[in-house]
């Protein structure tokens, strides 16, 4: 490698995402007036320059590089107004001069392994995938550095020693490669030499073509610049890079809030509106300051706070005067957010941190011009947004969809389409017709079928337009892309439950073609399907299309098929009903979980076999060879259904709680029996005697042994239910008189008065004591 010629070439260090940087930069080009710009980004991102130059191109924006072969993988390169490489090349546009990125090709740096074990503690601030921090973290040595010299933090640091200062490019350049030398010191991943070598040679080639050095610039990382001037280049290192993969390039918008997640690479990050009202005003970062403050005052009286324009004088002032003593060249973010808090906030940070601080970030989307295309999911995505009205910017936002019109029944299934298919957009919040939380509420499945409102909390960001480069591999349209996904889902299936589950997918997100694949998957799984809780899924699946199917677009195998498989399936789970009723007690739970699935299918589907169902049941609760749990959940489900009088129920009850009757088992029964509608249950005197008699007749040594299970069975009743068993329990044992004192001392929850009452009273409660 010929350094001596790589010397000559005019190189320029940069940090990403910093304004003074820039601001040299551009002082130090219109001085040099190079005839080529050669910027460090993928150099297979060069046919992309005119359109990162085009004046409908808005920053923020990113270079967006990504696998074309089906596997998920990308990198962005992101660009803000400030960012120096941004504005290298808007300057040789603007100049004629030619302009070409110069760093390692996408598909080589989507192929190589970044999980290299230490640190990689170089100073550059560009290079594949910036989003995703490729470059190891710096902090250590930074943070360490900058609190030696009396900073609180790196950014501080950088912010009062780089950005604040009027340099001229004489004073910056050698600035910024001596503190990029020092770093290049310690480790450094060798990923990093590998991309010095190819990018030399690539500068190195520009000269062969008869460009003068000393009409080529270079605007790199400091750390590829320091390597260059210190000659430390090793061409033999580029051989080493891995084969490039298949993939493609292009621009998508970006936002300020990811630009701040950033934090930590490179300088400027934590605050990009702040940044960016800085590089507006020339790098006044007094000015940006100020607008800032004006910016907050808005913000607090737009709250209802007062905040008049002598608390933002004052407070600029403050500002001024911390920077003063702090030896500073003008205000930073940490003056500003500490003369904010002293004054605009009367000493209280809450309204900093709770939404103040949002706006120094900023919200700012970025929007790419319209010559670079969009692929057929990206358009389609804008279009639906656009035409349904939905949420466009970085934040967060909340709307409620209606289900009662084919508009909004549309908006639901595009937003559940997204979902489905791996597309992070929109969220969904609750039904809208509760204050539960999201997380409470299934997504997708039959509680979607069921629903009849839905909302949802709606965000774009940068990943979104990502996720839908990526899958254009699954189809050109996001009802392709969502019948990929579902038919893969389709294909891993192992039990009936699976398959209705993407059978109902299906039907929620308008995937037709899917929906007749996933009945046929559906019964060829139930025929052979000896699980019952996947076959009662299965059932409430198909049920829940036969009832509440017309509120989403029918498929072309119609309701019939969808009818003639949810009887079939449902005879087919009664006929496992006995068999997995016979399990052990760590399996009873789901089994428990599925005959109350079976029940409310019978219930209230009118083709399900109702008469099979009652029939199964009452087999279950005579039957010994079960768990007793299903015996005591069959028993209540009759009851509640009306068809067992309350006499035969206290009968049953009576007999599974006999003292011939082991405890343990017993209680499973109780347990079993309670988890129906327990309210209904404890207010039937005859049922409340009979666990009386139960209670009093266990042994001792028994009653310990039995207490987890009755702790847990009757562990869930609530104050209405305790206080009808209390009741009962009261007038079974003929305390009738003593009674109306119970339920007094019962409301002042005075359980020491309730003992003095009688010693017979004491008794009744501490039989219960225990359990209750």
């Amino acid at each position: 490698m010929d350094f001596a010629l790589l010397s000559r070439v005019r190189h320029f260090p940069v940090r990403h995402h910093s304004p003074r940087t820039t601001a040299v930069l551009l002082k130090w080009l219109e001085r040099v007036k190079p005839e080529v710009v050669l910027v460090e980004g993928p150099c297979d991102a060069t046919a992309l320059v005119d359109v990162l130059c085009d004046a409908q191109t808005r920053p923020p924006v990113a270079i967006l590089g990504y696998r074309t072969d089906g596997t998920p993988s990308s990198s962005l390169w992101p660009f803000a107004a400030y960012s120096p490489e941004y504005q290298a090349l808007k300057w040789a546009r603007a100049n004629g001069a030619r302009a070409e990125f110069i760093d390692i090709p996408v598909g080589v740096s989507l192929a190589v392994d970044r999980q290299v074990p230490g640190l990689g503690l170089e100073a550059e601030a560009t290079g594949p995938d910036a989003a995703a921090l490729e470059e190891e973290p710096v902090v250590p040595v930074t943070e360490a550095f900058a609190r030696s010299h009396g900073y609180r933090s790196f950014e501080e640091f950088w912010e009062a020693s780089f950005e604040a200062p009027d340099w001229s490019p004489e004073q910056f350049q050698p600035l910024l490669i001596a503190w990029a030398e020092v770093l290049n010191a310690g480790p450094r991943l060798a990923y990093h030499g590998q991309r010095d070598a190819f990018m030399a040679r690539k500068v190195l080639e520009v000269v062969a073509g008869g460009v003068a050095p000393e009409k080529v610039a270079v605007v790199a990382g400091a750390a590829h610049i320091a390597a260059f001037l210190a000659k430390s280049v090793d061409p033999a290192e580029e051989a080493k890079l891995p084969q490039a993969g298949p993939c493609a390039v292009t621009v998508i918008p970006y936002s300020f809030p990811r630009l701040s997640e950033q934090l930590g690479y490179g300088a400027g990050n934590r605050a990009p509106h702040f940044y960016q009202k800085a590089h507006e005003a020339n790098c006044d970062f007094r000015r940006a300051t100020l607008e800032v403050l004006l910016d907050f005052a808005a913000h607090l009286r737009m709250r209802g706070f007062s905040a008049s324009l002598s608390d933002v004088l004052e407070a600029y002032r403050l500002a001024v005067t911390l920077s003063d003593l702090r030896e500073k060249s003008a205000p930073g973010l940490d003056e500003l957010r500490e003369a904010t808090v002293a004054t605009l906030c009367r000493g209280d940070a809450t309204h900093v941190d709770g939404f103040l601080w949002k706006s120094v970030i900023g919200h700012e989307v970025g929007q790419v011009a319209s010559r670079i295309g969009q692929n057929s999911l990206q358009a389609e995505f804008w279009r639906e947004v656009g035409e349904r009205r939905l949420p466009r910017t970085d934040s967060p936002e909340t709307f409620t969809l209606r289900l009662n019109n084919p508009v909004e029944v549309g908006s639901s299934v595009f937003l559940h389409r997204l979902r489905v298919a791996g597309i992070p957009y929109a969220t969904l919040s609750g039904t809208g017709s509760s204050r539960k939380q999201g997380g409470e509420a299934e997504a997708g499945g039959y509680a979607a079928l069921t629903r009849v409102r839905e909302a949802w909390q709606a965000q774009w960001t940068p990943s979104t337009d990502v996720a839908l480069v990526e899958k254009i591999v699954l189809g050109d349209s996001l009802e392709a892309v969502t019948t990929r996904v579902l038919q893969e889902r389709l294909t891993q299936a192992k039990t009936t439950a699976q398959a209705a589950d993407v059978l109902l997918e299906s039907v929620i997100t308008g995937c037709s073609q899917t929906v007749a694949q996933a009945l046929k998957v559906c019964d060829a799984h139930a025929a052979t399907d000896a699980d019952l809780p996947s076959l009662a899924s299965a059932a409430r699946a198909l049920s829940g299309l036969m009832a509440y199917g017309t509120s989403r677009a029918h498929s072309d195998v119609g309701d019939e098929a969808v009818a003639a498989l949810g009887e079939k399936t449902f005879g087919r789970a009664l006929l496992r009903v006995r068999d997995a009723s016979a399990c052990a007690p760590e399996a009873v739970l789901p089994v428990l979980d599925a005959l109350r699935t079976l029940h409310e299918v019978a219930l209230s589907q009118p083709r399900a076999d109702k008469e099979g169902w009652f029939v199964e049941a009452r087999g279950l609760m005579a039957s010994h060879a079960v768990h007793p749990a299903t015996s005591g959940l069959a028993t209540g489900l009759l009851y509640l259904a009306r068809e067992l009088p309350e006499a035969d129920v206290a009968l049953e009850v009576g007999r599974r709680l006999s003292a011939a009757v082991e405890p343990a088992d017993a209680a499973a029964y109780l347990e079993g029996f309670l988890q129906v509608n327990a309210l209904v249950l404890v207010k039937s005197r005859d049922v409340v005697k009979a666990l009386d008699d139960f209670l009093v007749s266990v042994e001792p040594e028994r009653f310990r042994q039995t207490l987890p299970v009755l702790r847990r069975a009757l562990g869930a009743l609530g104050a209405t239910e305790r206080r009808y068993l209390m009741e009962n329990v009261m007038g079974v044992r003929q305390l009738k008189d003593k009674g109306r004192a119970v339920k007094a001392v019962l409301e002042e929850k005075d359980k020491a008065t309730l003992k003095d009452l009688s010693a017979d009273l004491g008794k009744a409660l501490d039989d219960l004591d225990d359990l209750l």
